[in-house]
């Protein structure tokens, strides 16, 4: 709020209304500044001592104006921050809401596998047990951020579990692991699982990765939102933030209130940088609303990833359907077993009956989810072109109009530069701040690269394409520097059954836990590592994928 208390003006009317009450509208001001200008000399002076206000008749001393200066900084400062949290805890809303969502479908899956694999499967479901568990481990552990390439980790569970399989389904054999590796080698051909590994393998992709990918880019929104806003305000600017706000109780007409175009043009000023995270803003913004298209349908994230277990079911069905013709190819293609002398006797072709599951209809909970989303990722888009406005209006006690009773910065009157465009190159001629428009803040620079890479990768992801993906903005950046990059941070290899690479670390989703927190790769990638990343990621960019 305006001071209730402050210089008295020429007529020894004390600043404010007779009547004591403060004038209605909010304001930047904070306690301390308040407590400045109440201490203020009621005597006043020339004022050529003024080195950011007019030097006209004043009762504020050298010392206070500067000290009201960086007050008018930090306070500026503080109600960035405080604009920035509801769009933070929006985003963090969001982000929460569906990853409890794709998570709940997963863990349904998991629950139903649990309940009907059991009794329809019997031993040929239980000692293969610890196979299913890890790979839903595995697909929770790629949908929150985890280095594991999807693709080759269904490859991996097909295999391992045909070998499991294969050896439950003959006990009588002995079946060394080089004839499993044979088994191996010939599974593609053979398909002893029928359809249902590529029909996994096709829709599980497109539909954990556009799952992964829309709610990584709610992570890095809030992410760049939250390291914006923390962003400080130059010397420049604590001056133009000083004149506008507080110059005019310093000359003794506290009630004379910022005009609007003055307001915005010295915000326009100190928030130019902020202003250029437009673009890229708007752009993952519109990819994010763009890429929910892919949670509904066959492939969709709905369907799918609570669905696992229908192909899970279909494959058993398959490979006991296609028992004595795989054994018989199989044996073609890789020799006789010896018999398994310790074997109880003779292999019971003991047949269960088929499991038949039916996918579950959707709930319409996700339904709601996205267009929540929607809306709000639609109302957030101008978000960084409308903070000056924003803050004239709710922080800065702007004036109602253009008029000749608002302060435009040396008296009383109308204001009449025009409104500066948005950004910094468009500062060159601000007539109230002077903004070097040859000097970027790196730091807002780092976020409208985090911006393009987090597009980049949803852009991928519509086209049901994963990509590589670094997050440029690191807490630690300037920390520290390191000549190469550890095997352990970057590029970390997963060994099971093979060492094959796995992707980096995509932008990890809150509530990792230690142990899955290890494998991932990007907290602590040295800046050479990221800068390797950062020009992939342009390069990616550059490309631009086809929408479809």
């Amino acid at each position: 709020m305006w001071p209730a208390r402050c210089c008295k003006n020429r007529k020894g009317t004390e600043g404010g209304r007779r009547d004591g009450h403060q004038p209605a509208g909010g304001s930047v001001l904070g306690k301390r500044g308040r407590r400045l200008l109440a201490r203020a000399s009621l005597r006043f002076s020339a004022g050529e001592h003024l080195r950011i206000c007019p030097q006209g008749y004043t009762c504020c001393t050298s010392h206070m104006e500067e000290n009201l200066a960086n007050r008018s900084r930090a306070e500026l400062e503080t109600a960035l921050l405080d604009s920035g949290r509801a769009l933070q805890a929006t985003l963090t809303t969001q982000l929460q809401n569906f990853d409890d969502h794709f998570q709940h479908l997963l863990n349904e899956s998991e629950r139903a596998l649990q309940d009907t694999f059991p009794g329809a499967f019997g031993e040929l479901y239980t000692q293969s047990a610890r196979a299913f568990r890890d790979l839903y481990s595995e697909l929770r552990l790629y949908y929150r951020g985890a280095n594991l390439h999807l693709e080759e980790t269904l490859a991996e569970f097909w295999a391992r579990l045909l070998e499991r399989l294969f050896r439950q389904l003959h006990p009588q054999l002995l079946l060394p692991d080089d004839y499993l590796d044979c088994l191996g080698k010939q599974a593609e051909a053979l398909r002893p699982f029928g359809e249902a590994p590529r029909e996994l393998r096709l829709r599980a992709t497109r539909a954990f990765v556009a799952a992964r990918a829309f709610v990584q880019g709610l992570g890095v929104a809030s992410d760049v939102v939250r390291k914006v806003a923390q962003v400080p305000l130059g010397p420049e600017c604590s001056r133009a933030v000083m004149k506008l706000v507080y110059c005019a109780h310093c000359l003794g007409v506290p009630g004379a209130r910022p005009c609007p175009d003055y307001c915005r043009n010295v915000l326009k000023g100190c928030l130019a940088n902020q202003a250029d995270l437009d673009a890229e803003w708007r752009n993952l913004l519109d990819s994010m609303v763009l890429i929910t298209d892919k949670f509904w349908g066959p492939s969709g994230a709905e369907s799918v990833i609570g669905s696992v277990h229908l192909w899970l079911a279909e494959a058993i069905n398959a490979l006991q359907d296609n028992r004595d013709m795989l054994t018989a190819k199989v044996i073609q293609g890789c020799g006789n077993p010896k018999v398994n002398p310790q074997s109880s006797g003779p292999e019971q072709k003991q047949r269960r009956g088929k499991l038949v599951l039916q996918e579950r209809p959707p709930t319409g909970s996700l339904e709601k989810l996205v267009s929540e989303a929607k809306a709000q990722l639609r109302d957030a888009q101008d978000f960084w072109i409308s903070l000056p406005g924003m803050l004239c209006s709710e922080k800065m006690a702007m004036s109602t109009a253009s008029d000749d009773r608002c302060w435009n910065g040396m008296a009383k009157g109308r204001y009449l530069p025009e409104v500066m465009g948005d950004g910094l190159a468009n500062q060159i001629n601000n007539p109230e701040v002077e903004v070097d428009i040859t000097k970027p803040d790196m730091t807002v620079r780092q976020q409208i690269m985090q911006l393009k890479v987090m597009t980049n990768r949803l852009r991928s992801a519509y086209n049901g394409n994963d990509v590589d993906f670094q997050d440029a903005s690191d807490d630690s950046s300037g920390s520290g520097s390191g000549d190469s990059c550890p095997d352990d941070l970057c590029g970390r290899r997963v060994s099971k059954k093979s060492s094959s690479p796995r992707t980096t670390l995509t932008h990890a989703l809150p509530g990792l836990s230690e142990r899955e927190g290890q494998k991932t790769s990007a907290s602590g990638c040295p800046r050479p590592c990221v800068s390797l990343m950062l020009l992939l990621s342009l390069v990616l960019s550059a490309a631009r994928p086809t929408w479809r």
